[in-house]
Formats: C-alpha cells, structure tokens, sequence
C-alpha cells in the first residue's frame, strides 16, 4: 500500500493538495496520512517559565488541530468515497520540517504532496520557507501542487534533465507509476549550449531510455541559454501537464531553485511539480 504523507494547515490551499492527491491515485490503495503540525509563539522563547496558563493553551492548540484534521478527514471521505484509500490522522507539537524528516525516519511515508502558495497577479509560484526546506531535503518524493491548480488527468509529462546523473530504476519509478495509471506521454528534455553529448551523458541517456521501456516516452533536445526559459516555452508548445525533476546537488535543478531567488523562480508552475531526491 502506498503510504502519502498529506501536510496541511487547514487553508484552503492545502485542502486542494489533498484534493488533487486523492483523485490522482483514484485507483491506487492508499493510506494518507493527514499531519497538522503547532507551536504556539511562547515555543520559540528561550528560558521562558512555563506555567498552567501556558499548558492550557498547548490543550486548547492539540484540540484545534484534531478537530481539524478530523473535519478535513470528514470533506475529503464525503468528496471522494473509495474503498481502496484509508486515512489517519498525526496532530503533532513540533515544527512541520522536523516532523516530517522524523515520520521519514520511521519508514511512514514514500510520498509527501503539499500545496504552493499562488502569488497574486502572477504566474510564477512562491514557495513558502516550509517548501523550500522540504525541497532541498526531503528525502522523498514531493510533489507540490499549485493552490489554484484544478485536477486533471495529466497527460503530457515533462521531465528535464541535463543528463548528468548515473539513472537508477527508482529515480523513475514514480513518473512510470503516474505515466501508467493515465497511460501519461513523457517528454524526457535536454537544454544545452553544447552541440554533442558527453560520453557519459550519452550513457545516462541511453540509461534513462532503458529505464521508460514500458511507457510512452520522447526525447528532446532543445539549444537555449537560459534553462528556466526554454522549459517554460516547451511547457506551453507542448501542453504539458505534469512536471517531474530530479533533485541532485551541483545540478541544473539546484541553479535553477536554490540560487539567488530562492523564493521566486523563473519557471511558470502553473502545474502539478514532482520532485524527486537523487538519494532515496
């Protein structure tokens, strides 16, 4: 059974993730695993007493956050009843990062699914500083899914890479599963300078080609400065619905995500985002 880790915070924004993850394993047995995390401000005072009307309020935070994952529990089962998807529920007093890297830790999870913050008038995504963590150390699979972003079966999934990687099954083991379930194209993109491909990049093609036998799939290549860009306009040409990456420290992905805009990138996320840690 697939074991989906489900963060929210009970904002209408992570109640879509919920959403979108639900019908996107329709027909797949699932335990999702609805985590709201709290701390109240006084938790993040150093040498500060502790006393009844503090522990009080910690009582009155842990109720909030069951109840309210209990009531998300309750909206999602009455959406969407399916015999094949179970749910429980983790209300824990901890930071959502911490928390996550310790339910990795315990074997609970191979997926996390969590929502991005739109930004408004704009279609670039933000990523808020818990998502940004969560990217640059999840060890896991993460898919982020826009907050305004309507579900849809994808169909066309697009999945840059710069080749630079020693590919292993794992690394594609879940874009095949999605490609699979929605008998999904993907589209494998290199954006280079260069005219030819290194020996070993022209290996970890030939690895990456090995590794699809048994779904749909292209190979591109595309000349373009700028890599952020040249997705972007294949995201458009190509109707692509659905967008996976690797996350490999020294890579494309890294430079694109995590450099001097860290919050704000240049890729119009206007899609369901897969990223996938090169060590799972």
């Amino acid at each position: 059974m697939k074991k989906i880790l489900l963060p929210t915070d009970f904002s209408e924004n992570s109640l879509n993730a919920i959403r979108y993850a639900v019908q996107l394993f329709k027909d797949q047995k699932c335990n999702f695993i609805l985590l709201n995390t709290y701390t109240p401000v006084i938790y993040h005072v150093q040498y500060m007493e502790v006393g009844a009307a503090q522990f009080g309020l910690l009582d009155a935070l842990k109720e909030k956050s069951q109840n309210g994952l209990k009531k998300v529990q309750e909206t999602i089962e009455k959406e969407f009843p399916n015999p094949m998807h179970f749910f429980s529920r983790i209300s824990a007093f901890n930071m959502l990062i911490s928390e996550i890297e310790l339910l990795y830790e315990e074997n609970t999870m191979d997926m996390i699914i969590m929502g991005t913050q739109g930004a408004s008038g704009l279609k670039e995504v933000l990523f808020g500083s818990n998502m940004i963590h969560v990217l640059k150390n999840s060890k896991c699979p993460l898919l982020a899914v826009p907050s305004d972003y309507t579900f849809q079966k994808p169909h066309e999934i697009l999945f840059p890479s710069d080749y630079g990687v020693d590919f292993e099954k794992r690394h594609v083991t879940e874009i095949k599963n999605i490609a699979s379930l929605f008998s999904a194209r993907v589209h494998i993109l290199h954006v280079s300078n260069a005219d030819e491909l290194t020996t070993s990049q022209e290996e970890h093609r030939q690895k990456l080609a090995t590794h699809f036998e048994g779904v749909s799939h292209l190979f591109h290549t595309v000349h373009h400065h700028d890599i952020g860009t040249a997705i972007s306009e294949f995201q458009s040409q190509s109707r692509i619905d659905f967008l996976a990456m690797l996350n490999n420290k020294h890579s494309f992905f890294e430079n694109l995500f995590f450099g001097s805009k860290v919050k704000r990138i240049g890729l119009h996320l206007n899609t369901p985002f897969l990223v996938i840690p090169a060590k799972i």
